[in-house]
């Protein structure tokens, strides 16, 4: 999906008008109305007017040629996260089917969790299962995460590397588990651009100066295969198609090349009327150059889980260079492009048994996350199993019958057998791999054919299985067999390890297991009783220190609150005779008096930068920036609001680290350092390296009064001709 320039809801609606009706594109018009409405003076961290976020999820939708309920669902989709608007008002104004489109987006951010992390778990989890009963729900976040990272640059440093990350992490792999292409790429070049700009910007540089050449090779290309069709009179519709940046980046680290060792940049598309198309244009193609030797994938007979289709063929080109050639039908480059989006029942045309057949294969994956959900207690825990077993590498292997069963990359045949059925996985004894004996730890390759051998009179699994098998699936499936099997023994044993766990946090047994502290734990981990926590515990279903944390919840509150209460006694007794502005920091604490200030080293704050106090034991008040990562796993109960004293800040000067990458030119480190100097900014510190790519790293250390007065500097240095990216950096 190319980058586009932003729409009007007018532009938005008329690319609607393509294929919707008038009535539909009134429900649309009165979505937008009720969005802006809702969202009347909200503004987005740009500066714009919110609304104009909504408004380019929808245009995402359209593109993606969805039907109306969804991209009303983009209108809407944080009017019950932002507003005053509930659930019930979008079910009486539209249906119970759109609110619960908008529902099943929205993050869960009126519930109080211990830690950012467990809160953005539980927002995925929850995510997860509406989308696995509308998966509409994943097209809409999908849409939604594309125009945020589009407008990733207006958010601070600390949070693009959040969101970029998040985003490669779990929304970049579910599109392409979805086989949404067109959104897959952009979501991973734009997430590198954030992570490494370095080795974005390199790339990109390396990839422009080489451009007219690939044009050229290209053109070539597709001559000779125009020529060579035209004989056979077989019309196909040819363009080339450079490789995205993040899949060079990739290839560049999990192979060790470097950019100029890497040869396919380039793959011609060659689309096609029929599957026999496909085929004869792969002749020719073998015919006019040499194939490389296993770098031929035949998707059309074996499609991708995902659905894709296609035939890959890598040859020695024209200039002796390989070349990557793709051949597809129309249908195919559609659900290659837009994945499960192309199938969607709603479309003219595309609706029938077989399309119902196809999404239903597709999404068969999803049905096993609402089982999971069941099973797994802790939200974090399960987005982890979901990123080993969903988004990781997969292999691809067979059952004796031809079946292709999908596994993550690592599986061994136990992993195999519990996909295959709970009772085969509980009933193995043992396993052929292409008609040879294996062990049970067998790494499982792609194209293995896999036989599992069981008897009814097994004993079942053995607890080293659960280091063996490698998916969540399996793992949960042998946990629940010593789950039922004993019970007894576990409800023991879980009691012990509970009890261990509270005396090494520093608490007795006896007073920490009061009944309202029990009940705590029950409630935190669903479960009804005593005995099933405990149970619990002894097969691992939820760990000794999970639930002794639980437990001890309230005592560690109340000896922070102690400990926090002395550590302010202390230090108001050793500065007691010390203004309330100290230290010369320019800061002051609010509400209280007499204490120790200091600016924290790791971020350098400056007087505009949002700002908050952390006590330290016998340091006094540590101001950090709020977006600081030393800050945000500290402790809630010994942070402070602090203030900037506006007094002050102008006659004082503050240390600020920057870090700026460019092309390495003669005279660039030059111009920078005029460009400061001009300012009347004073350097404390310059050094800077260059690669053998030409690219230049440059820290500076700069003395400036507030943020404004940084944002100036900062500006000029970006207009200096190759810099690609300027900012503060932390120690």
């Amino acid at each position: 999906m190319a980058k586009h320039q932003k729409k009007t809801i007018e532009e938005v609606l008329e690319d609607a008008s393509r294929y919707l009706n008038e009535k539909h594109t009134a429900f649309l018009r009165r979505a937008y109305e009720y969005a802006n409405k809702a969202h009347e003076g909200q503004v987005r961290k740009s500066g714009e007017a919110y609304i104009i976020h909504p408004v380019q999820v929808a245009g995402i939708l359209i593109e993606l040629e969805m039907d109306p309920a969804t991209i009303a669902g983009g209108f809407l989709h944080d009017v019950l996260e932002d507003t005053e608007v509930s659930f019930d008002d979008l079910k009486e104004e539209f249906s119970e089917e759109v609110a619960l489109l908008v529902d099943g987006v929205t993050k869960l951010g009126k519930i109080k969790y211990k830690s950012k992390e467990a809160q953005q778990a539980e927002n995925h989890r929850k995510m997860f299962v509406a989308m696995a009963k509308d998966i509409r729900v994943i097209l809409i976040k999908l849409s939604d995460r594309l125009h945020n990272m589009r407008t990733l640059a207006h958010l601070p440093e600390t949070k693009q590397r959040r969101i970029a990350n998040e985003t490669l992490e779990i929304f970049a792999p579910l599109a392409h588990r979805l086989g949404i292409s067109t959104i897959k790429w952009e979501l991973e070049d734009t997430s590198l651009r954030y992570l490494n700009p370095q080795q974005y910007y390199r790339i990109v540089h390396l990839m422009r100066q080489k451009r007219e050449e690939r044009e050229s090779y290209i053109e070539q290309v597709i001559d000779e295969i125009n020529s060579q069709l035209g004989d056979v009179n077989i019309k196909a519709e040819m363009s080339g198609r450079p490789k995205h940046i993040y899949s060079i980046y990739r290839k560049m680290v999990h192979q060790k090349k470097d950019f100029n060792e890497i040869y396919d940049l380039l793959a011609v598309r060659v689309i096609v009327k029929s599957i026999k198309d496909c085929y004869a244009v792969l002749g020719i193609i073998h015919t006019c150059w040499k194939p490389m030797p296993g770098r031929f994938k035949d998707y059309i007979a074996m499609p991708k889980p995902n659905l894709y289709q296609s035939l890959h063929t890598t040859v020695i080109g024209p200039k002796g260079e390989p070349l990557e050639v793709q051949i597809r039908t129309q249908d195919m480059h559609e659900i290659a492009e837009y994945g499960i989006a192309a199938h969607w029942l709603y479309k003219e045309g595309k609706s029938g048994s077989e399309k119902q057949e196809d999404m239903s294969r597709q999404l068969s994956w999803f049905r096993e996350i609402l089982e999971w959900q069941n099973e797994t207690v802790d939200a974090e825990e399960f987005m982890e199993s979901l990123k080993v077993d969903f988004f990781s590498d997969m292999v691809y292997v067979f059952t004796p019958n031809g079946d292709v069963i999908e596994l993550p990359r690592g599986s061994v045949p136990l992993d195999f057998a519990y996909r295959i059925h709970t009772e085969v996985g509980n009933k193995t004894i043992g396993a052929k791999v292409n008609g040879k004996m294996e062990p049970l730890d067998y790494k499982l390759r792609t194209g293995d054919i896999v036989e599992m051998l069981t008897s009814k009179h097994s004993y079942g699994p053995s607890e080293d299985w659960l280091k063996i098998t490698q998916t969540s699936q399996a793992k949960n499936k042998i946990k629940q067999f010593f789950k039922k099997q004993r019970r007894e023994e576990n409800v023991q044993k879980g009691q012990e390890s509970v009890e261990t766990e509270i005396k090494n946090l520093g608490f007795e047994p006896k007073e920490a297991f009061t009944e309202e502290n029990i009940q705590l734990a029950l409630d935190r981990f669903s479960f009804q009783t005593e005995e099933d926590l405990y149970a619990a515990v002894g097969y691992q279903g939820v760990t000794a220190q999970q639930v002794a944390n639980r437990i001890t919840e309230k005592l560690r509150e109340k000896e922070k609150a102690t400990d926090l209460e002395n550590s302010i006694k202390e230090m108001q007794q050793e500065v007691e005779n010390r203004k309330q502005r100290s230290s010369g920091s320019g800061v002051y604490v609010k509400g209280v008096d007499n204490l120790l200030i200091r600016l924290s080293r790791c971020c350098n704050p400056v007087p505009g930068d949002d700002i908050v106090g952390f006590i330290t034991r016998g340091r006094g008040v540590s101001v950090h920036r709020n977006d600081c990562p030393n800050i945000s796993s500290e402790d809630e109960s010994r942070l402070l609001e602090v203030e900037w004293d506006n007094q002050t800040q102008d006659r004082k000067s503050y240390s600020v680290d920057l870090e700026i990458n460019g092309f390495d030119r003669s005279g660039l480190l030059n111009e920078i350092l005029q460009v400061v100097n001009e300012t009347n900014t004073s350097i404390t510190a310059v050094n800077g390296k260059s690669d053998r790519n030409k690219m230049a790293t440059i820290n500076l250390t700069i003395l400036i009064h507030n943020v404004e007065h940084l944002r100036k500097i900062v500006e000029r240095i970006k207009q200096i001709r190759d810099v690609f990216t300027v900012q503060r950096t932390l120690h």
